[in-house]
């Protein structure tokens, strides 16, 4: 797989990043070391992790996705190859509307997470959800602090508003700080009909994201890249099996629009649709690095895996989100 530095970091990771959020729950143990594996028989090192992942799934030990991921790093004896990234700050799965980025929250999600992983540093850590009522100086001030007691290398957003994060960047360097290394957020090349899952509190990339990212080079690591395999869906005539609720995120007739340029564009390049979909994203001017989830399939992962090297010309990319030649 073809590998980039997310920058102001020494961070070096594959532009498809392994997601974990089935992992430990809806895939138990045995098939998420199968398929963390095969990740890195492709090449892979990158892996997206949440304090929170599984805790929605009934009757499962809570923080399990870490469990399991930590469990597999000690049972493989490879921290030092792998890139772990975890995340920190969600509210309470039974509590949405109270937010949870103060100082103390923050730091005892840290240590929850360094325990769960049984490693001594976090490589990169995410601020989960982004709650206005908390101060972008805290979350700066308590993550610096977290990086001098080594318990963090280097720190991201997600789920950030442009205005919080300009702030928070700008503070940081009003204070002489480590500002975030990265942003994550909701981009596909889906059409959006409602917000993420129908919250205020989740971002997407919109225009003034997308202008940040290219005006300041920050690297853009963005979840559901592949719109929940809409695309997949309409190629295989069979999207009436897709999930209804993620389905209704999306713009039916716009999206099926940008899903016949999707096709017109594999045609002309003799990409599969994985690697179009997943080119879309990886083809910025700045280091874009998605996120994939996998189910239980080797091969789902492996054609994921695939996408690391595409190379789409500016031009298509821009064809597939407007239209435009």
């Amino acid at each position: 797989m073809r590998y980039v530095t997310i920058p102001k970091t020494n961070l070096k990771v594959p532009t498809i990043c392994f997601g974990t959020g089935e992992i430990g729950s809806s895939l138990d143990r045995e098939i998420s070391f199968q398929l963390f594996d095969c990740y890195m028989e492709q090449g892979g090192n990158f892996f997206d992790t949440a304090h929170n992942y599984g805790d929605w799934v009934p009757n499962i030990e809570r923080n399990i996705s870490e469990k399991t991921l930590g469990a597999w790093i000690k049972a493989r004896k490879n921290r030092e190859k792998v890139i772990i990234a975890t995340k920190g700050g969600h509210a309470d799965l039974d509590k949405e509307q109270l937010g949870r980025n103060s100082r103390k929250e923050l730091q005892k999600d840290i240590e929850d997470s360094l325990l769960a992983l049984q490693i001594d540093t976090i490589d990169l850590y995410y601020i989960h959800k982004d709650y206005p009522e908390f101060s972008v100086d805290e979350i700066i001030e308590t993550l610096n602090d977290a990086v001098k007691a080594g318990k963090i290398r280097y720190f991201a957003a997600a789920n950030m508003k442009v205005h919080r994060l300009r702030a928070a960047q700008e503070y940081a360097r009003a204070k002489g700080l480590i500002g975030f290394s990265a942003d994550q957020m909701f981009w596909n090349a889906g059409v959006l009909e409602d917000l993420p899952f129908h919250s205020p509190i989740c971002s997407w990339m919109d225009e003034g994201l997308y202008a940040y990212h290219l005006e300041t080079g920050m690297a853009a690591i963005p979840y559901q890249s592949v719109a929940f395999g809409i695309f997949h869906f309409m190629h295989n005539h069979n999207l009436d099996e897709m999930n209804p609720d993620f389905r209704g995120f999306y713009n039916l007739p716009e999206t099926e629009k940008r899903y016949q340029r999707i096709v017109e564009v594999m045609h002309q390049t003799g990409l599969s649709i994985t690697k179009v979909v997943l080119g879309y994203l990886i083809c910025r001017p700045f280091v874009t690095i998605p996120v994939v989830g996998v189910r239980n399939s080797m091969e789902q992962l492996i054609d994921n895996c695939s996408a690391s090297d595409v190379k789409l010309p500016d031009e298509l990319v821009n064809y597939i989100e407007t239209g435009q030649r």
